[in-house]
C-alpha cells in the first residue's frame, strides 16, 4: 500500500462519519516557490487523490500566507526594496513590474506552473480573508485568551516566564494604519468594547475596533490553529522544522485545543529536498533553489510528481540536473511500462498513477535516445522525426516536440559536454595506433556501409559477425571494441547512438569519408 493510501486509510478510520475531508497546505510567497516548498503541497495532493480513491469527498485548500510580513529582499530583487520590509508581502510592489504586488507576482508563476501538473487546489489569499474580516471573531478569541495563550508558548520555551511580559503580551502583529509596516506596538486591549490601541515606530497612533479592523494579523502559531479550526482542516503536513518537539505543529496543537476547542489535524512532517551537490537547505531568498519551473523546462510533469511519489515524505532526497536526468527518465519509462503490463508491485503502482496527469501515450519516444540524438543532427526536430519514422517508429508529434525541447534545453544549459559533433577530417593518428585485426574490422564495416539495401536487424547481426570469435566471451569484447572505434573515429568520444542511427544522422557518405582508410 502507497504512503499516501495508508495516510488515507487512517484518516477514514479516525473519522468514519465525514462526509468531506479538508486537506491543506500553504506557503507565503516570499520569493520564487522551490521544489522543496513544492513538497508540501504535493503530499497534500497525493493524499487528497487516495481518499478520492477510495470513494470519499475531498476539499483540497491551498493558503497563501500572503498577509505576512516582507521579511527579507531575496538576492534576486532590487536592494531597494529592503523600504518595504515590515509591510505585508500585498502591499510590496511586484519587482519586475508585471503584476499588481509582490504576492501576486509569485502567486501566479507557482499557479501556473501547478496547472502543468494537474493540481488544481482552492485558493485561499491570506490577504483578503484578513481584510474582509472573516478572522475578526478568531483575532478576538486570542485577544481575549491572551495569558493563556501566553503560558501555552512558554511552556515549551526554556526560559522563565514573567508576570510583567504575561501582562504585556499580545498574540497579534499590527500593520501601521499610516506607514502600513508592522513596526507597531499594542498598549491596550479593552475585552468588553473589542477596542485595540497601538502606536508606530513612525509616531502613528491609534485607537480601533477589532471587529471592523483590516490591519491586524495573528502571531504564526496562533494563525495556524484558528484557521484548523475554521476551515475544518482533518490533514496538513509540515517541514522538518516544524516538526520538533517544540515545534510549531506541536505548539499550535495545544492552542487549537485549549483555545479553539478544536481537534488538530493529522500531520505529516516531511523532509528537505537537496540540490545535487549542496549541503544547503533550499531557499528562497538565498537563490540557492530549483522551482518548479527550471524542473520543467527538462523533466515531463509526470517525471517529477513520480520524483515526489515514489518516497516516503520523511524520506530526504536530492534532485541534480547532471546525468542523474537520464537515470531518472529510464527508471521512469521501465515502471511506466510494467504500470501498463500490471507487473508492478502496489506501492510503485500507486507512485506511478499517482504520477499520471493524461492517460499513457506509449507513442512518446523515450528521452534518453533523443538526447543522445540531437545534437548530431543539429537539433532538427524534423530530420528527428524523419529518422524516427524511418526507423518504424509511430510517435506523437507533439509529444517528440515536448521531449526533444527538454531534451535540448537540457543539453545547452546543464549538460553541455554532450554536445558532439561529428568529425571534420579523418583521425589518422587514432588508425594508425590500431592493431591489423582492428584496421580490418573497420574495412569489413565499410564494405556492409557500400553494400546497403540491409534492415537496421540484418545489419547489426552482419556487423556483429566481423567480429566473429568461437570464444564468446573473446567476441564480445572484439564487438564492444568495434563499435568503440567507430564512435572515436567518427564522433571523437567512446559512446554514440545506435549504429543504424548513426548511418541515417551523419550520412551514408560522410560516414565512409571518416571510416574508410
Amino acid at each position: 500500500m502507497h504512503w499516501s493510501e495508508k495516510i488515507a486509510k487512517r484518516l477514514i478510520e479516525s473519522h468514519p462519519e465525514q462526509q468531506t475531508f479538508v486537506c491543506a497546505s500553504g506557503i507565503s510567497p516570499s520569493g520564487h516557490i522551490h521544489i522543496g516548498n513544492f513538497r508540501e503541497i504535493v503530499t497534500t495532493y497525493f493524499v487528497s487523490k487516495a481518499l478520492e480513491k477510495a470513494g470519499k469527498k475531498v476539499r483540497f485548500i491551498f493558503s497563501w500566507d500572503d498577509f505576512d510580513r516582507f521579511r527579507k529582499v531575496p538576492v534576486h530583487v532590487d536592494p531597494s526594496f529592503g523600504q518595504y520590509i515590515g509591510r505585508p508581502y500585498t502591499q510590496v510592489p511586484c519587482p519586475y513590474g508585471c503584476h499588481t504586488s509582490y504576492a501576486e507576482h509569485f502567486e501566479q508563476e507557482f499557479e501556473q506552473a501547478l496547472s502543468a501538473f494537474g493540481i488544481r487546489p482552492e485558493f485561499i489569499y491570506q490577504s483578503k480573508e484578513y481584510q474582509s474580516r472573516r478572522y475578526a471573531p478568531g483575532i478576538l478569541q486570542a485577544l481575549r485568551s491572551r495569558g493563556e495563550i501566553y503560558d501555552i508558548l512558554m511552556a515549551f520555551k526554556t526560559g522563565e516566564a514573567s508576570e510583567a511580559e504575561r501582562a504585556t503580551f499580545y498574540p497579534v502583529s499590527v500593520y501601521c494604519g499610516d506607514c502600513g509596516k508592522d513596526s507597531t506596538t499594542v498598549h491596550y486591549f479593552d475585552e468588553e468594547q473589542g477596542l485595540l490601541t497601538y502606536s508606530c515606530k513612525c509616531g502613528h497612533h491609534c485607537t480601533m475596533s477589532v471587529a471592523e479592523a483590516e490591519n491586524i494579523k495573528l502571531q504564526w502559531k496562533i494563525d495556524w490553529p484558528m484557521r484548523w479550526n475554521l476551515e475544518q482542516v482533518l490533514f496538513e503536513p509540515g517541514g522538518r522544522d516544524h516538526s520538533s518537539e517544540t515545534g510549531s505543529y506541536n505548539v499550535a496543537s495545544v492552542i487549537s485545543e485549549k483555545i479553539f476547542e478544536n481537534e488538530p489535524p493529522m500531520y505529516e512532517p516531511y523532509e528537505f529536498i537537496r540540490i545535487k551537490g549542496s549541503f544547503a537547505k533550499m531557499s528562497s531568498s538565498s537563490g540557492n533553489n530549483y522551482t518548479p519551473d527550471d524542473l520543467l523546462k527538462v523533466y515531463a510533469p509526470e517525471n517529477i510528481l513520480f520524483l515526489f511519489a515514489k518516497y516516503q515524505p520523511d524520506a530526504e532526497f536530492h534532485i541534480g540536473m547532471d546525468e542523474d536526468v537520464l537515470r531518472n527518465y529510464t527508471e521512469f519509462e521501465r515502471y511506466r511500462k510494467a504500470h501498463d503490463s500490471r507487473t508492478l508491485t502496489d506501492d510503485m503502482d500507486s507512485a506511478v498513477e499517482l504520477s499520471l496527469i493524461h492517460p499513457l501515450n506509449d507513442r512518446i519516444p523515450s528521452f534518453g535516445p533523443i538526447a543522445g540524438l540531437l545534437p548530431l543532427i543539429h537539433f532538427d526536430l524534423h530530420l528527428l522525426q524523419e529518422i524516427m519514422t524511418r526507423n518504424g517508429e509511430v510517435v506523437d508529434a507533439d509529444g517528440l516536440k515536448q521531449t526533444a525541447e527538454r531534451a535540448e534545453y537540457w543539453i545547452k544549459h546543464w549538460m553541455p559536454q554532450k554536445l558532439v559533433t561529428v568529425n571534420s577530417s579523418r583521425d589518422t593518428a587514432l588508425y594508425d595506433t590500431l592493431e591489423t585485426h582492428e584496421q580490418a574490422w573497420l574495412e569489413a564495416f565499410c564494405g556492409l556501409l557500400r553494400t546497403g539495401g540491409l534492415e537496421d536487424e540484418q545489419m547489426m547481426t552482419e556487423i556483429y559477425a566481423i567480429c566473429y570469435n568461437e570464444d564468446k566471451k573473446t567476441m564480445k569484447n572484439n564487438q564492444k571494441r568495434l563499435f568503440t572505434l567507430i564512435y572515436q573515429l567518427v564522433l571523437g568520444q567512446e559512446t554514440g547512438p545506435r549504429i543504424p542511427v548513426l548511418i541515417q544522422a551523419v550520412g551514408l557518405d560522410r560516414l565512409l569519408a571518416l571510416l574508410d582508410f
